[in-house]
């Protein structure tokens, strides 16, 4: 049995420990987290690998999006392999057009069985009427590039009549 904590990213807290069956999958992890929030589970969603800073890593989306249909999906990502120790972190974001965003920390593993999962054993704070808006900034980079010349000046002179369609 997993107990996990998801959290929501916003100002005010709001925060769901969930208990689920270790045999759950990401897929039912979704619909457990959306329902402990309010939602019906109806809109996309996709699950984030990261680190213990929270640094978003591998897309894990609700449906296999790969053409040969070789890709993961949350159906084909159990807890046990995805989050397979406490601590074990993942990003969830759930409705693509509004990006509600939650961290969710594995806060404890046990080998005990219940009949009544998946439960809501803590529920703090109510979710926001809409989805706190996102900012996303990229780190300034620096303009190391020079201008154009310096491009002749460290390859050559690449001549403007070379013609690529000889070769």
């Amino acid at each position: 049995m997993y107990k996990i904590r998801v959290i929501l990213d916003t100002q005010e807290d709001v925060i769901r420990t969930l208990l689920v069956n270790d045999s759950f999958n990401l897929e039912d992890l979704h619909f457990t987290i959306a329902k402990s929030f309010g939602f019906e589970g109806q809109e996309m969603a996709s699950f984030y690998r990261t680190d213990e800073e929270w640094n978003q890593g591998e897309e894990i989306p609700l449906f296999n999006m790969a053409e040969a249909g070789e890709g993961i999906s949350m159906q084909t990502c159990f807890l046990k392999e995805t989050l397979p120790a406490i601590n074990t972190k993942l990003i969830y974001v759930y409705d693509f057009l509004n990006m509600w965003t939650f961290y969710v920390d594995v806060v404890d593993i046990t080998p005990e069985q219940k009949d009544n999962l998946p439960q809501t054993i803590l529920s703090v704070g109510q979710i926001p009427n809409e989805a706190p808006e996102k900012e996303f900034i990229a780190d300034k980079l620096d303009d190391n590039f020079g201008d154009e010349g310096d491009i002749d000046d460290e390859f050559g002179h690449f001549d403007d009549d070379f013609d690529f369609n000889e070769y």
